[in-house]
């Protein structure tokens, strides 16, 4: 054991010589180029003579002979060698035959170098003999094993070994190919039982850790062509056969746990395998549409639908971001996705999102600043990009924007234009002039009223009442109701004062004025001192009954104000059994019932001056929600009717899948089949078109 060290030393300095011998060139380039100390401009490395002539010790060739004598007569009689091999390499290898392939045999071209020639019967007589070639390789790929299973091997040895195999050029017949074979049993092993055992992100740290060992392993000691099938084999055995179960067994769990970190090492590991992305990318948009689908379907959840579907999209666009490194083909699924869920609820998430953008907008909404606002408008629109039944949103936000700007609870006129600005570059001009019209009005309006107060100056009993009139364009705001009401005679006084006005500047026009969206200001006195009510026009005609009287029935007050008797009832709840009791209902109790009686409160008590008693008329009722919505179902209808005559004007004969494909081309909004059905059926029995007599499913225009 004892010959052994030195045996492995010397074997290490024999390859280590290999190319400074075979290639003297190369190594006289390297000098003249080399850069000592470091310093960035090139230096000429200069060789000189030595001052003094080296001296060989006394004797020298005969002590060199001697040894070398012995040596060779050891070696025959097969006894042992008393000289150290170190010195004996020294001498035999580096002093004669090295010596002689540098000059003698240099200037013989036919004579074959002496270390090539050494190296080739190396490999003829020790290397390519079975047994040593068996041995060796067995014992480098456990060498390996061991190292794979955690223990410290000499890794110099088997740069060592496999340098010496790479050399004699048998490194890759030898050794590569069984070595590639134990790494893919053994990893193929691995990756099934680990999958069982292990959770996704432990997993895919494992995988990490390997393919970086097996990276460190080429660098240290393998050949570099080793590198691409060796990562191939890791990447295939522990990543490529279990993409499926990896995605299926931990892709939704990270997701709902936003776990950035391991999600980026999956998208990492997935990226190096041919089809992981794909296979990603399915899985990824999979997960959307689940997850999005149950914020959508559910009613019970329309309540935090929006905000629940911007804090989804900021979630998945925050991984696309970090983990998926901004991936088109990830972004442009998760748009395909959104749109996929968003509209499995037709219309409801249209209306809830004007909803949404109604809260945002109105005055009292302290959340946000300005910058805030508009951010948050900004992923709004995104979120109504998606949505298919764009009209459904239109028909809300007029309603909505229609209270807004009637009663005064804008948060912001800049926030309402930077809405309108978004929504006329989504969907154009067309689907924004009504609500810009909306705007002109209340502009015009209020040119309007500066010339009417300027008229009453010049009446002569301009009356006690400061009246504010909004001239509504009908085509611009939503459809309202009319409801006859019996006014003061004051009140009265005032409108005709004020058509008067207003048609003698704007002849042949029609004025009808809507009481349902009245509202007034009124003084009162109490006990305690005088107070301010802000109130419907609903609420100001009951409240000014009682000063006539102090108590009145509730058929009295009906017949009284001849407001309908569901709005009543609603208003009286308003006065009597919200927080500001002006007031007092008898007998006791939440809902107004036929006999109530109503009676004013003058122990009433307040610690504002102004009071807002809330407008439970401006409130959405089912009904309102109903009929807005078919509403928007009737100009459907007739959208539908204009693209149908327009398309048959256009080409006059038409088949019906033909006319089908092209209806479906001009819609903007999701229609059935069976509805445009109708909608032909009903232009046929209008005679805008006709069936062919012959061909049922062919059309022609009527002129």
């Amino acid at each position: 054991m004892a010959d052994e060290t030195p045996r492995k030393g010397n074997f290490s300095a024999l390859v280590g010589h290999t190319n400074g011998l075979t290639k003297p060139a190369s190594l006289a380039a390297a000098a003249v180029t080399s850069k000592p100390g470091g310093g960035s401009g090139s230096k000429k490395l200069v060789i000189k003579n030595f001052r003094d002539r080296p001296k060989l010790p006394d004797n020298y060739t005969q002590d060199t002979w001697q040894k070398l004598h012995e040596a060779v007569k050891a070696i025959q009689s097969s006894t042992s060698i008393r000289y150290n091999l170190e010195e004996l390499y020294q001498i035999m290898i580096r002093s004669i035959f090295l010596f002689l392939d540098r000059t003698y045999v240099l200037q013989n071209s036919m004579l074959p170098s002496i270390w090539d020639m050494g190296l080739e019967l190396f490999r003829n007589h020790i290397i390519s003999d079975k047994m040593v070639q068996s041995k060796t390789i067995d014992g480098i790929l456990l060498l390996i094993e061991r190292e794979r299973n955690g223990e410290a091997v000499d890794r110099s040895l088997l740069r060592s070994l496999l340098s010496m195999l790479s050399d004699l050029q048998v490194y890759k017949d030898s050794f590569e190919l069984k070595f590639l074979e134990e790494t893919n049993c053994l990893y193929a092993a691995e990756g099934q039982r680990l999958m069982q055992e292990r959770e996704v992100p432990e997993y895919l740290n494992h995988v990490s850790k390997r393919l970086e060992e097996e990276g460190d392993r080429v660098i240290t000691y393998l050949d570099h062509s080793t590198q691409k099938p060796l990562i191939a084999c890791v990447e295939k055995q522990l990543l490529g056969e279990h993409l499926t179960a990896i995605l299926q067994k931990g892709l939704d769990h990270l997701l709902d746990e936003n776990r950035v970190p391991d999600l980026t090492q999956m998208y990492q590991l997935f990226s190096r395998v041919k089809g992981g992305q794909q296979i990603l990318l399915q899985h990824w948009s999979e997960y959307i549409k689940t997850f999005g689908t149950t914020i959508v379907i559910n009613p019970e959840k329309d309540k935090d639908m929006v905000q629940d579907l911007l804090d989804f999209k900021d979630r998945v666009d925050h991984v696309i971001e970090v983990c998926f490194q901004r991936n088109e083909k990830f972004i442009n699924l998760m748009k395909e996705s959104f749109e996929t869920f968003i509209n499995k609820r037709p219309n409801k998430p249209a209306e809830l999102i004007a909803k949404h953008v109604d809260s945002k907008l109105r005055a009292g909404n302290k959340e946000a600043t300005d910058e805030e606002l508009e951010r948050i408008l900004d992923k709004i629109m995104i979120i109504f990009r998606f949505i298919h039944g764009k009209d459904v949103f239109e028909a809300f936000y007029k309603k909505d924007l229609a209270k807004r700007l009637l009663v005064g609870k804008s948060a912001s006129v800049d926030a309402e234009k930077s809405m309108l600005s978004k929504l006329k570059h989504e969907c154009g001009a067309a689907f924004t002039s009504k609500l810009e019209g909306m705007f002109k009005d209340m502009e015009l309006s209020k040119d309007i009223m500066v010339h009417f107060k300027q008229y009453m100056q010049n009446q002569s009993d301009p009356g006690s009442i400061d009246l504010t009139v909004n001239i509504l364009t009908m085509g611009y705001w939503p459809t309202y109701t009319p409801m006859e009401v019996h006014l003061t005679p004051e009140m009265i006084k005032l409108q005709e004062v004020f058509k008067t006005f207003y048609l003698g500047k704007h002849s042949g026009r029609k004025l009808q004025w809507q009481t349902t969206l009245g509202h007034a200001v009124l003084k009162a006195e109490f006990k305690e001192g005088k107070k301010e009510f802000q109130v419907s026009l609903f609420q100001t005609l009951v409240l000014l009954m009682f000063n006539e009287g102090d108590g009145f029935s509730f058929e009295e007050i009906k017949m009284a104000t001849g407001i309908e008797d569901s709005e009543l009832r609603r208003t009286l709840q308003s006065l009597a059994c919200g927080k500001a009791r002006v007031l007092i209902k008898s007998p006791k109790g939440k809902e107004v019932e036929d006999g109530d009686k109503f009676i004013f409160n003058g122990e009433f008590k307040h610690k504002l001056f102004r009071i807002k008693i809330n407008q439970i008329q401006m409130k959405e009722t089912v009904e309102e929600q109903v009929s807005t919505t078919e509403r928007v179902f009737q100009d459907r209808q007739y959208q539908i009717d204009a693209a149908i005559v327009r398309i048959m004007k256009m080409r006059k004969t038409l088949g019906h899948n033909l006319l089908v494909s092209e209806l479906y081309n001009q819609l903007k909004f999701p229609v059935k089949p069976g509805d445009l059905k109708k909608r032909i059926e009903s232009l046929i029995d209008r005679d805008y078109m006709e069936r062919d007599k012959d061909n049922p499913n062919q059309y022609h225009y009527v002129a």
